[in-house]
């Protein structure tokens, strides 16, 4: 069973969450509300979240500085922030958005459609992130011995061919959301995400295949994940 991404809501008005959850509930993933800063840098701590959804406008800690101290944590300071506002101060107020780390700012009322399609390819690339991570984990396991009775079970051969298939159907999937990424004009951000996710699955295929017999490599050829 695949897991479900977590987007992390904040807004201090009860019915703007209510309204961005009917916005985005089409997504099928895992929203989780938070009504001011500190509830949201709570929240951060524990969980991990696919894209973030920030009100700019809050009493107390407002979505600027709840930023700066998103970015300021190494948990946090990649995951991707969209600023929502009510109000335009102009071209200033814009760009202190993104100095802050956002990767898109955008005004309200929004186009719905819009902003679910925005928030699905964080998702989508959140995902394929965590599918890489898993099969460079168990392809260490198996390099390292710790794969237990079901390695021992399982011919050298067999398990090759197997994490072959399994990083085979993430290339696919991450190849077509690059195609997709270019067709759509998307966020730069999103763009360059999507290039770092495919520069270590082409890194984590190269480990893959020097296993193979004859090549004299050993666990210490795995790309780094970081």
């Amino acid at each position: 069973m695949v897991q479900k991404a977590k987007i992390l809501l904040v807004d201090d008005r009860p019915e703007n969450l209510l309204a961005l959850e009917a916005i985005l509930s089409a997504l099928d993933q895992t929203l989780v509300r938070a009504s001011s800063g500190e509830e949201a840098l709570k929240a951060l701590l524990t969980d991990d979240f696919a894209v973030i959804l920030l009100d700019v406008q809050m009493p107390g800690m407002d979505g600027f500085e709840t930023a700066a101290h998103i970015k300021r944590r190494e948990r946090t300071r990649d995951i991707p922030i969209i600023f929502l506002t009510a109000i335009n101060h102009g071209p200033h107020h814009t760009f202190r958005g993104y100095a802050a780390g956002a990767v898109d700012y955008i005004s309200k009322p929004f186009d719905p459609w819009v902003l679910r399609a925005k928030v699905s390819v964080f998702v989508e690339l959140y995902m394929k992130n965590c599918q890489l991570r898993e099969q460079a984990a168990l392809l260490r396991l198996q390099l390292e011995g710790g794969g237990g009775k079901s390695a021992e079970t399982k011919e050298p051969a067999g398990l090759l061919a197997e994490l072959s298939a399994r990083l085979a159907a993430v290339e696919e999937q991450a190849e077509a959301l690059s195609k997709q990424l270019d067709d759509d004009s998307a966020d730069a951000a999103a763009v360059a995400t999507a290039a770092h996710l495919e520069r270590k699955l082409t890194g984590l295929r190269r480990a893959l295949d020097a296993l193979e017999p004859g090549s004299g490599n050993s666990a210490a050829s795995l790309p780094s994940q970081n």
